[in-house]
């Protein structure tokens, strides 16, 4: 079954247990934690006293997106803040093994994530270390932005990747993701739809979930 990761930063943070209760509701299984340090990409959001005072508000699976430099310094904090997924770029990695054999170590799923222009063989040797391989399909930093069509050719390649080396994975995509080029993600191998407007920015929580369901035929 397809997932849905409604992205926190297109969330109304006025209003944030609110919006994350809904898409509870609505049935979504991960709630997409997007952190970042104003460094690594040209915004600042999240850090773990959030998470851990949301984590008590909610059964979602938290998936915590790491768009930080020196991820390795904070990776334990935010495990006990309550991330059930931690993951990690490939771009602010010096020691990417270590980094997500670490994450493991400290009992959270471990993913990697890849912009738009780094090649899915960044990431081949570590994919037996990984569940989950992020695959960015807009430049990091903001939500609302267009999505990369270009990108879908590295969605299918890091799926034959995975096969190839017989590791289950989910590949989760995000950026620009709407219910008009959901199936094209699916075709190409996703199974993570991480949706920040098309979602939270909606006017009607459970109607948006249900739309992104229908367009990839698991409404």
């Amino acid at each position: 079954m397809i997932k849905l990761a409604p992205s926190l930063l297109s969330a109304d943070f006025a209003a944030l247990l609110t919006d994350i209760e809904k898409a509870e509701r609505a049935g979504v299984e991960y709630l997409h934690i997007d952190v970042m340090d104003g460094c690594f990409v040209p915004n600042i959001t999240v850090g773990p006293p959030v998470i851990e005072s949301l984590r008590t508000r909610s059964c979602l699976c938290f998936d915590v997106h790491l768009m930080i430099e020196e991820p390795d310094r904070y990776v334990e904090r935010f495990i006990a803040a309550g991330a059930d997924i931690v993951t990690v770029h490939v771009e602010a990695c010096r020691h990417l093994h270590r980094t997500l054999s670490h994450i493991k170590e400290k009992g959270a799923l471990a993913g990697v994530a890849l912009n738009p222009a780094t090649p899915p063989a960044a990431v081949e040797h570590v994919l037996h270390l990984v569940d989950l391989v992020l695959v960015m399909t807009v430049n990091p930093g903001f939500g609302g932005q267009e999505f990369i069509p270009a990108v879908l050719p590295k969605i299918r390649r890091i799926k034959n990747m995975l096969m190839e080396c017989g590791v289950d994975a989910e590949i989760q995509v995000d950026g620009g993701v709407n219910p008009a080029v959901a199936p094209d993600i699916i075709a190409a191998g996703g199974t993570v739809l991480v949706a920040g407007k098309a979602i939270f920015g909606a006017p009607d929580i459970a109607r948006a979930v249900e739309a992104l369901r229908k367009s990839v035929g698991s409404g």
